[in-house]
């Protein structure tokens, strides 16, 4: 196998030109290359209005062995390339008395239940929230009515939070391992266009992962494996002479009853937002520590001015819709040593009401697969970490939440529900929203500018200012006209901010060894509520990761025990 880097191409290029390409660059003639495949596709926009697709291919070709000499300095040229193919094995010796449990049914548990299952483990797995199908209507519902379901909505139900967003799949972990080809192959086996396996930046689009997920979770159940729906884990029961899980105790949110499910494995993939279960596993002493993580705004533009800053003024004419609604990704540090960021950017996108409490609002960005909306929206956040969950002190009784926060392990989570809290107030139960200029001058707006917001759920103008300390509010001002200078029109007046974007990541790490186990024998925590991860993607590949421990250590379940 040859590995081809590199390859320039013109954006309006065919599949004929791409082939010939590959025979240029290895000098050899079309009836020598047998078959290439797309490992890598990327947007090369950095000369416009002139732009570019590269492509990284693997290349089959007669006499491989031939061009070795003659291609010895073509730096853009690895031969001898081999897969790396995910095929983990069941090794452990270890004997189950009962069938594995699993928490949360979101990227991690998922994928995890669905290696368990394919390695004949029988896993069950609980999910606190509804079906995809039916967690979508509740969550349609919401954004009519304003009527929350505190167990179906954003953040619960199956597929996890981030079922409704963009669907981004792309990670910075470094995988030599196999794990991300994997979880994008089952991605695309379940309904995800085959596009996402070479993509720089693959996405699925909330439409279509919602279809992804149903698919998912039925092979589970036709691999062994069990779901219960509506099933919230409420309390763990731990063997106190070894200090290991026996059981736990689950609430059916549906008939009212509760019941004890005993197990030896327990794998803890409970998201970002599952707060009254962190308290629960604190009670219990299970060991966790305070993370940093990030909060702010989501911001809207235009998706036409966020398609000219990066294409160039005359994109449409040189390019005839041959373009997707373009991304963007910034970054800037402050003065104050603090940094400012965007995450979780949805060309073409709604920003959604996210919330998961009563009386508590987030919001969130989601795209359909088009990403044909008229807004691109983005999160911009700020870095927070445990020496901040108490700087919002304005008054003496904020002095005294910042005595309580001092070393309390769910001090972020507080922090949190307090912005939440000011945020619900600010809109008066809807999304708060503002003017970037309003926001400067710390006044509430009356409407719109020059376009109106894009949002799933009714929304209040108000000033978002308003939610924040003055550090955050401070460093979000400042980072959003720094981001004005990479692109023009960011920093505009009429530029729309909402608030809280709060759920970026989880608050706490639940602390795991070597064996990926907390020191509570059996619980294996797991994907980003548990602190290991950060999207969906990375969530996943912790799933498929816990897995193979497990495997590792155990024996698949015996039915006939």
């Amino acid at each position: 196998m040859i590995r081809i880097n590199q390859l320039k191409l013109d954006i309006s290029h065919t599949e004929a030109d791409l082939s010939a390409k590959i025979c240029k660059t290895l000098r050899i003639r079309e009836d020598a290359l047998l078959s290439y495949t797309i490992k890598k596709e990327s947007l090369d926009a950095r000369k416009k209005p002139k732009l570019y697709r590269i492509y990284t291919v693997d290349v089959l070709v007669k006499n491989e062995q031939g061009l070795k000499k003659k291609l010895r300095n073509a730096s853009s040229v690895q031969f001898d390339r081999k897969e790396i193919v995910y095929r983990p094995a069941v090794t452990g010796t270890k004997e189950l008395s009962h069938r594995p449990v699993i928490v949360g049914t979101g990227p991690a548990g998922l994928f995890c239940g669905y290696q368990l299952a394919s390695m004949g483990y029988r896993p069950i797995l609980l999910e606190r929230g509804k079906k995809v199908e039916d967690r979508v209507k509740d969550v349609a519902d919401f954004w009519q009515t304003g009527i929350l379901n505190p167990q179906s909505n954003v953040q619960f139900g199956e597929g996890g939070a981030g079922t409704f967003s963009d669907g981004k799949l792309n990670t910075l972990v470094h995988d030599k391992f196999g794990r991300h080809t994997r979880v994008l192959e089952l991605f695309v086996k379940y309904g995800a266009p085959k596009e996402i396996l070479y993509q720089n930046k693959p996405h699925i689009g909330t439409d279509i992962l919602i279809e992804v997920v149903r698919g998912i979770r039925n092979a589970i159940l036709e691999m062994g494996g069990e779901i219960r729906f509506s099933s919230q884990m409420t309390d763990l029961i731990i063997q106190s002479e070894t200090s290991k899980i026996s059981g736990i105790k689950v609430f059916n949110h549906t008939t009212q009853e509760q019941e004890m499910i005993p197990t030896d494995l327990l794998v803890l993939a409970i998201g970002h937002s599952a707060r009254d279960t962190f308290a629960t596993l604190q009670q219990k002493g299970l060991p966790m520590e305070a993370k940093s993580f990030a909060v702010g705004v989501r911001v809207e533009h235009p998706q036409e001015m966020i398609n000219r800053d990066q294409y160039g003024e005359d994109y449409e004419q040189l390019y005839h819709g041959q373009l997707p609604a373009a991304a963007y990704k910034l970054t800037c540090n402050l003065e104050s040593e603090r940094g400012v960021y965007t995450f979780c950017m949805c060309p073409g996108g709604y920003v959604v009401n996210a919330s998961s409490e009563s009386n508590r609002l987030a919001v969130n960005g989601m795209s359909y697969h088009d990403r044909a909306g008229k807004n691109a929206n983005s999160a911009v956040i700020v870095t927070v970490t445990p020496n901040d969950f108490a700087e919002n002190a304005k008054s003496k009784e904020n002095e005294e939440i910042a005595e309580k926060s001092e070393g309390n392990v769910l001090a972020g989570m507080d922090f949190q529900r307090r912005l939440e809290e000011a945020a619900y107030q600010e809109g008066q139960g809807k999304i708060p929203v503002q003017l970037f200029e309003d926001f400067c001058q710390n006044r509430p707006s009356k409407g719109p500018g020059s376009f109106e917001p894009q949002m799933k759920g009714a929304y209040h103008w108000g000033n978002v200012r308003n939610i924040f300390p003055d550090f955050l509010s401070e460093a979000l001002e400042e980072g959003i006209k720094a981001f004005d200078r990479k692109l023009p029109g960011y920093a505009g007046g009429d530029t729309i901010l909402s608030g809280v974007e709060s759920r970026t990541s989880s608050p706490v790490r639940i602390i795991r060894d070597e064996s990926l186990q907390s020191t509570i024998g059996g619980i294996y925590p797991c994907g980003e509520g548990a602190g290991y991860a950060g999207g969906i993607t990375s969530a996943a590949m912790d799933g498929l990761k816990v897995a193979e421990e497990i495997a590792k250590n155990y024996r698949f379940f015996d039915i006939s025990k």
